[in-house]
């Protein structure tokens, strides 16, 4: 198990306050991004790799991913 004692969750400024469906996103840990349900701060927590998740928010930002 990751151990996220340090982890510094936010969410995107294009989130609103109408707890909508966000995640947020704590990517201050060494190597490690995780990504949780902001609606659910105690439940699950996925993890990536930091250039996974490079990766991963490249391919939104190209439109790559349908």
């Amino acid at each position: 198990m990751t151990d996220l004692t340090g982890a510094v969750w936010r969410k995107s400024t294009r989130s609103g306050d109408n707890g909508g469906d966000c995640v947020e996103v704590a990517d201050n840990l060494p190597g490690l991004v995780a990504v949780r349900d902001s609606k659910d701060a105690t439940g699950p927590v996925l993890t990536f790799t930091s250039s996974d998740w490079t990766g991963f928010v490249n391919a939104i930002n190209r439109n790559r991913l349908r």
